[in-house]
């Protein structure tokens, strides 16, 4: 089974962009193709955001849903709060209606396990003493901080996600038979769902849900049905940056509430040592930038101002404060560090050459790797992670190379030309054709030089060719003493174009002497049959002449009468 996020390796189309946007760098390059590194995965789903060609992919679990379906099972939903920025202008009423019709035996929202879990949090922000603490709802920087930031592991929030706080207040409610069904915007939710299957039983995105009522025939109507569990209250503003803040505001505690979205921000701000004033920080971690509402299965559009006010005005501002806890097992962080291959510095040299770089004014850092500096791809190059392609400056180098040898060693004359007719790159060849060879020799190059002063009478094909584009091949030209065979062609239109020019005359002279041979030798021809159509023309005229008196002898006279 994929892990939460993989990649469709055939539909991917070698930008690195989900390298570049991958803040944990689990991606892995193979011949070109980006797959993802599982363990180092932490399931926050920007690549599938980012990627253009939508090769990254969230797993779909919509077969397990169908096989529940077949089997009989009671089918309780969790609902996210953030549906309002994927379903507009639906209630979680008319949602619960249709999935009621679609299978479901209840339907509840995720929302009152967010009340539950911010009544623990109160709970232990009074009575404990943290310096920090992280929160632990977003299950993707749960897994980043154990993974990347071990020492800050021990931080994290003791207290389990709201879907889980969720899943366990259901089971407590309607049986631990039934089967939680998770629906909402997020991929590393099915990671939860992988590790307590027995809470939390199938996560499953919005978009599974659509395509599930569709294919159930259950189609969103005015009809709304009642909610298991009732409605909730301030836990619907979770899903907004901010969100679970304002459920903790109690205005009794010495805490200050903070919260940041975006794994890189969280990165820039664990640094450092933690100390204590006597007050507690407690930061709310969001792996997605301004909350749930822009998370990898949402649209792009899901956290505009309506869904903003959609929510606020279903949230009232209130804490959670002494609400019911329900089953609140203790979740502690746990240190998950990645192991790290260790490399010496003469390594990373070694690496850096391969690409180029000799030393630090070749380390340009440009970023474009997908990594934030070239020590760090030439890493990711001994780890296995990355190829020398993907360094562009190396790339570009090395076409600029291929392609200056390939001019320079061509046996015709190359010539490039800029949208201002003057020359940007020739070889030595074009330089002997048009008898600048010393200044080839003295600069390396005849840059600048305007096609017009070194070949006049092509200067409209350069022209034409820039700004029309196609290609004009002309043959057997005349170039002061010499014959030319030029083809003018468009490399970038209204930008560039090249020429490639063949010096012909040789072969022009070398024809030249064919053909007159070849006339020597029909005029020989020519003459001999002439002379022998004289000959044979004398000797028929003198056999007829013959043939003709002996004929005579033989001609009857007028009177003669011959017996036999």
């Amino acid at each position: 089974m994929p892990g939460a996020v993989y990649t469709v390796e055939n539909e991917c189309q070698d930008c690195y962009k989900c390298v570049r946007h991958c803040h944990s760098k689990a991606i892995r390059i193979i011949d070109a193709k980006a797959s993802v590194i599982q363990e180092a995965c932490v399931a926050c789903g920007e690549c599938v955001k980012v990627c253009p060609a939508h090769a990254k992919r969230i797993r779909s679990d919509s077969e397990n849903l169908w096989r529940m379906l077949e089997n009989g099972d009671r089918l309780f939903a969790s609902i996210a709060p953030s549906f309002v920025g994927y379903f507009r202008n639906v209630s979680i009423g008319q949602l619960a209606d249709a999935l009621i019709r679609a299978g479901f035996e209840g339907v509840s929202e995720t929302a009152h396990g967010a009340q539950a879990v911010s009544s623990r949090l109160d709970s232990l922000l009074v009575k404990e003493q943290w310096p920090l603490m992280i929160s632990s709802a977003c299950p993707a920087v749960v897994s980043y901080v154990e993974k990347y930031y071990p020492d800050f592991a021990r931080y994290i929030s003791p207290v389990q996600s709201p879907v889980m706080s969720h899943c366990r207040m259901l089971r407590e409610a309607y049986g631990n038979d039934i089967k939680t069904v998770f629906f909402g915007p997020c991929a590393a939710k099915k990671n939860e769902s992988d590790s307590h299957s027995d809470v939390l039983s199938l996560a499953l995105t919005f978009a599974d849900l659509e395509q599930f009522l569709l294919k159930r025939y259950a189609p969103i109507n005015d009809r709304e049905s009642p909610l298991a569990l009732g409605s909730a209250a301030e836990g619907r503003f979770y899903s907004i940056e901010g969100g679970m803040n304002d459920t903790l505001r109690n205005g009794q505690r010495n805490v200050r509430f903070l919260s940041v979205s975006g794994l890189e921000n969280l990165a820039r701000l664990l640094q450092g040592d933690v100390s204590t004033n006597g007050r507690t920080l407690f930061i709310e971690a969001l792996a997605c930038h301004g909350g749930c509402v822009n998370g990898p299965a949402m649209p792009q559009d899901g956290s505009v101002l309506e869904t903003l006010f959609h929510t606020d005005s279903s949230a009232p501002i209130a804490s959670s404060a002494g609400r019911p806890q329900g089953d609140q097992p203790h979740f502690p962080g746990v240190p998950k560090e990645l192991a790290a291959a260790e490399v010496s510095e003469e390594e990373i040299k070694e690496a850096l050459a391969r690409v180029g770089k000799f030393g630090k004014s070749d380390e340009l850092n440009c970023g474009a790797c997908g990594y934030n500096t070239c020590r760090d791809f030439a890493k990711a190059l001994l780890d296995g992670k990355a190829e020398p392609d993907m360094c562009h400056n190396y790339l570009r180098q090395n076409f600029q190379k291929k392609s200056n040898a390939l001019i320079k060693y061509i046996p015709a004359s190359v010539v490039l030309v800029d949208g201002d007719l003057k020359i940007c790159e020739c070889n030595r060849n074009f330089a002997v054709l048009i008898k600048e060879e010393e200044i080839y020799q003295t600069l390396g190059n005849l840059n600048s030089l305007p096609i017009e002063s070194c070949l006049p009478a092509f200067k409209e094909l350069f022209a034409s060719v820039i700004g029309n584009g196609g290609e004009i091949e002309k043959y057997h030209q005349a170039f002061g003493e010499r014959i030319i065979d030029i083809s003018v062609f468009s490399i970038t239109r209204g930008k560039c174009a090249g020429a490639v020019i063949s010096d012909v005359t040789q072969n022009e002279f070398k024809r030249e002497r064919i053909a007159q041979q070849a006339r020597e030798v029909i005029r020989k021809n020519v003459y001999t049959v002439q002379q022998v159509a004289r000959l044979f023309g004398e000797h028929i005229a003198e056999t007829e002449i013959m043939l003709n008196e002996i004929a005579g002898t033989y001609e009857a006279h007028p009177g003669e009468h011959h017996e036999g």
